[in-house]
């Protein structure tokens, strides 16, 4: 089943982007990373927003 889904995401792959985004925890003050998979025509506002 996982090898029809990469295989479905290779296929449009053109269409969407990973991007990561750093962030700060408030409580530890340490990083964290949250990965997402968007449009490629809504990256710029996916940075832009915080």
């Amino acid at each position: 089943m996982a090898k029809k889904v990469v295989a479905s995401l290779q296929s449009s792959g053109k269409d969407f982007a990973k991007v990561i985004r750093m962030a700060k925890s408030p409580k530890t003050g340490a990083y964290t990373f949250k990965e997402e998979i968007i449009a490629t025509d809504k990256v710029k506002d996916y940075f832009a927003k915080k």
